[in-house]
């Protein structure tokens, strides 16, 4: 028996007037992390204009004022959304969590602005008593095999690690480049122990409902929420478990997947969401209000 077919559209107004709060990837939707998509970022601004609400929910491993300041110089004006929430700020709080244990950070120096105003200063690896994965040192040439041994040594020592960016891949430009969750699985297929602080799980959500409701003066049921994304791991996924519905933009990084990243199969669609059991509200392209 074949799959569901996915409902598809051309437009996010078709839906818009169904929700309240909207909870919008960054990376893959609203830029492809070099510029942003005109289109998009206007499809969010005309959804606020008629009273909607939008929070950036990224997975980016650095607080949610940096990734503003780095919108900023994207092209992406504030006035497209309300409020940011990172994976990096969840970050921070498992950080904060633990006062007085020492944290190894693997990961390039871009994201030290994770570590800012914690009056926390990372260790070396012998010295450690968890590991803070935001990345890869070099994510131009390097795998997530390349830290394997790195990894084994971690074991030993039954290292927590915390996965301050749960994305396996992400698009920079033309291409795709990999992420702390590569990383991150791989040492949980070896048996580590991995706390991922972003999309799909729980406490990135929570936190971004949060910061919706404080905007808004009030809640907003689920029903009236709707995610947007283009990632089934976490996007579509993370959606499906809090309660809410998704519109997925099959432009990103499974466009390859779907046979054209113009021209997507709906068949091709339809079993890619079946094998992950999930099934969003609707797909588009790309995020055109």
């Amino acid at each position: 028996m074949s799959p569901p077919l996915p409902v598809f559209i051309d437009r996010f107004s078709a839906l818009a007037t169904d929700y309240d709060v909207v909870l919008c990837d960054v990376w893959g939707v609203v830029h492809n992390g070099v510029a942003a998509f005109p289109a998009a970022v206007d499809a969010l601004t005309r959804f606020r204009g008629k009273g909607g609400c939008v929070a950036l929910i990224t997975n980016a491993p650095r607080p949610g004022q940096v990734v503003a300041e780095q919108l900023d110089v994207m092209g992406v004006p504030r006035q497209a959304y309300d409020g940011i929430v990172s994976s990096g700020d969840v970050t921070r709080q498992v950080i904060t969590s633990r006062p007085g244990s020492k944290l190894f950070h693997l990961g390039p120096p871009r994201d030290r602005p994770i570590f800012t105003e914690l009056g926390i200063t990372p260790v070396s690896l012998p010295d450690a008593e968890y590991v803070v994965c935001s990345g890869l040192f070099n994510d131009d040439t390097e795998t997530a095999e390349d830290y394997r041994s790195l990894l084994e040594s971690m074991l030993s020592r039954r290292l927590p690690m915390v996965c301050a960016n749960p994305d396996v891949v992400v698009e920079r430009g033309d291409r795709l480049v990999y992420c702390a969750g590569a990383i991150a699985d791989l040492y949980a297929s070896l048996g580590g122990e991995v706390i991922y602080a972003g999309k799909p799980h729980r406490p990135i959500y929570e936190r971004a409902l949060q910061e919706m409701a404080r905007i808004r003066g009030e809640g907003a049921a689920l029903a009236r929420v709707l995610a947007v994304g283009d990632s089934v791991r976490t996007d579509l996924t993370g959606a499906a478990s809090l309660g809410v519905d998704c519109l997925f933009v099959t432009s990103g990084i499974h466009a390859e997947e779907f046979g054209s990243r113009e021209d997507p199969e709906v068949k091709l669609l339809a079993e890619v969401f079946a094998a992950a059991n999930v099934m969003p509200k609707a797909v588009t392209r790309r995020l055109v209000w």
